[in-house]
């Protein structure tokens, strides 16, 4: 018979030996990179491996630092890294909706903007000067006089003609027309009509005549004010050219390397003096009928149109020291790839150059973006849009509508910019896997993996460092100093959330948020130090915070509406833990098995299966105790076997094999007619060979039946079975090793189906001797012996009914289950 565990090995406890100092404030600082040696080598790698396609995937639960470990690591190396060109947009003078792309050192771009800004306001101060000019003026009133003269004199010309031969010229609203004359006056028409025919027809030739001397006059004066405003405008040309040429040679001089920029500076010359009239909107009406100051602006939405000659600076590195470091919280498509703005003016939107907004890429283009993967595949497109960036090294801007083709009328197409970025995703494992499997691109574009670990070696020299690591983020959220006892009770309570002694966890969150909360109970108590009590503390509180549905459940097995037996024996019926995991508490529970058995074909039927609430790798654990049976009790004979299995009063859906010792043991207890302890319960899981397996949440399910044996009062013969290579796993609580101390509660590491079923039965198990046997009277003997007697009463297929009532009647110890 076994002998419990010793209260040693429940709980390893952290050495204050290991904690040579006497608070957290005389260590020094250390980064979270404890225990990632794999995923910064993978980092390392992959930030170092310029070649295309070596983007990273940074993989690991949430919770362990991977976004403050890979800032650090990539600001480090940003620092040293050649900051990158800034980018800047400018007018297409050629096409206007294709805006182009202007490539700056960095800093450049914001000193040109305001090098333009400066020089188009000087050229408004200057062209305003010039054209207020008396010199200017004359000029312009010259060429506008003799035009005037000139047309004067052709018109006096056709009405002299005319008043020769007694004809006027009649200007009525600009309308000419000639009449005939009498003693200086026109006559009307009625006493024209009264003149003899031949005079008449006399006075209508010469009429006639003078119409087409003043139609050749009115043909002839559009092409005289043509070349006036010719001549006005070259004058004008002059002017603007003289002001425009000086002051744009002198923003030349400072950007004599850069051809990109002198060549937008010649074609901004080029059309300021081809159109500065127009894209300032300049009156050139005078008010009076004459070209008068052609720099008085007309109206806002002119004014708006020098906005073409500016530059839009998207991405300048005035400030940046080094390659860029970007995180996208928001990983939209739009945030991806940039946007273009909209204005709106009498109701119809409007867009130019100016209004392109630049995205993640652009910002992070020449450095480092950082990208949550599964916000990143949550928004729509936008996973499409960084694959296709990568893919073509570019950025293209292309709102989204045009992009699906949505959108029919002409858009706006900037030239897209050139992409040189590494892009690191982070997120979990699982996303990783899916994306490698379906979707074939990413293993091109993500070639490096980052693993994060989950846990640390527990060794001697590393309860230091784990220290340095609390000290670390204590410092870092402005936390009081940690004492050296209450750095043990943080340390070993790392181990348990390992789920094993002899590791800690690396959730660096979770033990920040320990460290936070027993910072506040040491504030609570008015100390500056935070003290083991003050972790404690802060543990307990954790644990009832969350604790209203498993003191609800603990309730109900207290008042007997829930079936748990702490007391006494029963055949085919045994105490089973389970872990119930709801938000952020996990806790143990213990529920009831029991097992029936008849003569059958072989069958062990699962009832939780049979309703659909058993899982897929709860009924691989049933199939296996069929297996095991078959292979134990089955040699000489078939297994006449029939038998059910059910979770009693569990109404939900049942998951896992950690439950498959206990049923098998129910199972073999029923056969057996032997009763089991019910003040003993187990977990794990059983093979097809009776060897018994390690399961998960050992530390809660102990603690779970405790709690209940507790409530109900301990008798010393209260305890729990566990798989013995669970015993490493082992953290529990300080009020469970001291019931196991004081032998009011105990706790046995099975190895096997046997050694659990001698405890649950106080029966040897027995083994079988020369001639394949088991001894009398033991465990094993009593399953052996009743599997036979079902074999020898089963009914065989097809046989008649009446061939039942032929058998021989079972005496009363053979009476099936």
């Amino acid at each position: 018979m076994l002998n419990p565990l010793s209260p040693e090995v429940l709980l390893r406890r952290c050495s204050l030996e290991h904690l040579p100092f006497q608070t957290t404030a005389e260590l020094a600082d250390l980064d979270e990179t404890v225990g990632q040696n794999r995923a910064l080598e993978a980092i390392h790698f992959g930030v170092g491996m310029r070649h295309a396609g070596y983007n990273l995937y940074v993989l690991g639960p949430p919770g362990h630092g991977k976004h403050n470990l890979v800032q650090t690591f990539l600001a480090a190396r940003a620092a040293t890294s050649v900051t990158p060109s800034d980018w800047c947009y400018v007018h297409n003078f050629q096409t206007p909706h294709k805006p182009r792309t202007l490539r700056l050192p960095a800093g450049q771009g914001t000193i040109l903007r305001r090098d333009l800004e400066r020089l188009l306001e000087e050229l408004q101060r200057a062209l305003s000067a010039a054209f207020e000019n008396d010199e200017y003026r004359h000029r312009v009133k010259e060429i506008e006089d003799i035009s005037d003269k000139r047309q004067e004199h052709a018109l006096k010309e056709v009405q002299k003609q005319a008043e020769y031969q007694e004809i006027a010229l009649l200007n009525v609203r600009g309308n000419f027309s000639f009449a005939p004359l009498r003693g200086g006056k026109v006559i009307s028409p009625e006493v024209f009509a009264k003149f003899p025919e031949q005079e008449r027809e006399q006075i209508e030739a010469v009429i006639d005549d003078l119409q087409k001397r003043l139609n050749k006059v009115l043909h002839e004066l559009p092409g005289w004010v043509r070349e006036t405003r010719l001549r006005i405008k070259e004058i004008k040309r002059a002017v603007i050219l003289n002001v425009v040429g000086h002051l744009i040679d002198e923003t030349k001089k400072s950007y004599p390397d850069l051809p990109a920029v002198l060549t937008y500076l010649d074609e901004i010359q080029q059309d300021l003096i081809e159109n500065a009239e127009e894209l300032r909107g300049y009156n050139t009406d005078g008010g009076d009928g004459k070209s008068g100051d052609p720099f008085q602006p007309k109206t806002r939405r002119e004014n708006n149109d020098l906005r073409r000659y500016y530059i839009n600076t998207l991405v300048h590195h005035d400030s940046t020291a080094g390659a860029p470091v970007v995180y996208e919280d928001n990983p939209t498509y739009q945030a991806l790839v940039g946007r273009i703005e909209h204005t709106t003016q009498m109701g119809t939107l409007l867009t130019d150059f100016s209004l392109i907004k630049a995205g993640a890429l652009h910002r992070a283009n020449g450095g480092y973006l950082l990208l949550d993967a599964r916000k990143l595949l949550m928004q729509p497109f936008a996973w499409e849009a960084l694959k296709r960036a990568l893919h073509s090294r570019e950025i293209r801007i292309e709102p989204l509508g045009q992009w699906l083709s949505l959108v029919n009328t002409e858009p706006l197409e900037p030239e897209p910019i050139p992409l040189t970025v590494k892009v690191v995703l982070i997120g979990e494992r699982v996303l990783y896997y899916l994306l490698h499997a379906y979707d074939p691109e990413f293993s091109a574009l993500f070639k490096v993996v980052a693993d994060f670990e989950d846990k640390f070696p527990r060794l001697p020299e590393n309860d230091l460092l784990y220290a340095r690591l609390i000290a670390t983020l204590a410092r870092r959220e402005g936390l009081f100093p940690l004492t050296q006892g209450a750095c043990a009770v943080v340390i070993e309570q790392a181990a348990r959330l390992a789920e094993d002694s002899e590791r800690l966890t690396l959730h660096v969150q979770a033990i920040n948020d320990l460290l936070c909360e027993a910072n506040w109970w040491a504030s609570e108590a008015r100390r500056e130090l935070v003290t083991a009590t003050d972790v404690e503390c802060a543990l307990a509180a954790q644990k009832r915070r969350c604790g209203r549905i498993r003191d609800q459940l603990f309730d109900e097995v207290l008042r007997g509406t829930v079936y748990i037996d702490t007391t006494g024996s029963r055949v085919g019926q045994v105490n089973v833990l389970s872990v119930i995991q709801l938000g952020a508490i996990d806790f143990g529970h213990p529920s009831r098995v029991t097992a029936t058995v008849h003569a059958g074909e072989g069958h062990v039927v699962d009832i939780e299966r049979e309703v659909e609430l058993g899982g897929p790798l709860h009924t691989k654990g049933v199939l296996i105790l069929s297996a095991f049976l078959a292979a134990r009790y089955a040699h000489r004979r078939p297994l006449s076997l029939g038998a059910n299995l059910v979770f009693e009063q569990s109404y939900g859906e049942i998951e896992g094999d950690s439950a498959s010792l206990a049923e098998l043991c129910a199972l073999l207890s029923s056969l057996a007619d032997v009763p089991i302890h019910q003040s003993l319960a187990l977990t794990g899981s059983v093979n097809q060979h009776g060897e018994v397996q390690p399961i998960g949440g050992v530390n809660e399910k102990i603690e779970g039946f405790f709690e209940l044996c507790t409530a109900r009062g301990l008798t010393g013969k209260q305890g729990v079975l566990i798989p013995a290579t669970n015993v490493k796993h082992l953290m529990l609580h300080a009020n469970v090793i001291e019931a196991a101390a004081a032998g009011r509660f105990r706790i046995y590491a099975v190895a096997t189906v046997d050694e659990a079923v001698e405890l649950l039965t106080d029966l040897p198990a027995g083994e079988r001797n020369i001639v394949g046997a088991y001894s009398p009277g033991s465990f094993n003997y009593r399953v052996e012996t009743r599997l036979a007697r079902f074999s020898e009463t089963r009914i065989p297929r097809g046989a008649e009914r009446s061939s039942l009532s032929a058998r021989r009647p079972l005496s009363h110890n053979e009476t099936e289950q």
